[in-house]
């Protein structure tokens, strides 16, 4: 009788991992699947830009609508793209990167160029709370002066926002522009990019320097 109880023991054993294996194969198979991070990335910047304009709008009632501009949208997705790719908010040693990739893409563009940029960890085997990351990289930036200063400028009216993911980090960039009614470049003026510390004084400063593309970086925001 002895071996006989032990036959069954091992097999009733092995039928019961095989029962869990086939609850584990089940499971799976009508697991919810995650969405890829890369995929909610637009979703993101458009929750971003909301955001932002209501910032501006409870900050300045008076502020300028800001028009996404499809050529800033480019620039700050490649922008993005970079950071995310080197895991460095540095622009290869170019302090006045999304600048000078706007002056490349548009040799007229004559005024103020704000830039905030900022990272944010999450966790790759989880789907991302697009609404909850927006309104921390939002708020992030509201309690940071520079990064303020650029969204709630009110002479800006066009803008870009682009988010790249890589890893487990999550880089955004919003770009702001204004011509401040300056028109296009004349022809040799200079310098190119210039830095200011602020949108303002970069407006009150446009009567005694020359202005071509003063940048206003907000600079990194983790």
């Amino acid at each position: 009788m002895a071996p006989y109880k032990i036959v069954l023991r091992a097999v009733a054993g092995a039928l019961l991992v095989l029962a869990v294996a086939g609850c584990a194969e089940f499971s799976s198979l009508f697991a919810p699947s995650r969405p890829d991070p890369a995929t909610q990335m637009p979703a993101l910047e458009s929750r971003v830009l909301a955001l932002v304009e209501a910032e501006r709008a409870r900050i300045d009632p008076k502020a300028h609508t800001l028009m996404l501009d499809s050529e800033l949208v480019g620039i700050a997705r490649k922008r993005s793209a970079e950071m995310a790719r080197t895991g460095s908010f540095a622009g290869n040693g170019d302090p006045h990167v999304s600048a000078t990739m706007l002056m490349n893409q548009d040799a007229k563009f004559q005024g103020l160029i704000g830039e905030n940029v900022a990272a944010q960890h999450f966790l790759p085997q989880q789907e991302i709370d697009v609404e909850a990351y927006a309104k921390r990289f939002v708020d992030g930036w509201i309690a940071s002066k520079p990064h303020q200063n650029n969204l709630a400028f009110a002479d800006y009216d066009r803008t870009g926002v682009g988010a790249a993911v890589n890893g487990d980090m999550i880089y955004v960039t919003q770009l702001f522009t204004t011509d401040l009614g300056l028109g296009t470049k004349p022809n040799g003026q200079a310098p190119d990019v210039t830095s200011v510390e602020t949108p303002q004084k970069g407006k009150d400063d446009t009567e005694t320097i020359p202005l071509r593309g003063a940048i206003v970086p907000g600079g990194p925001s983790k």
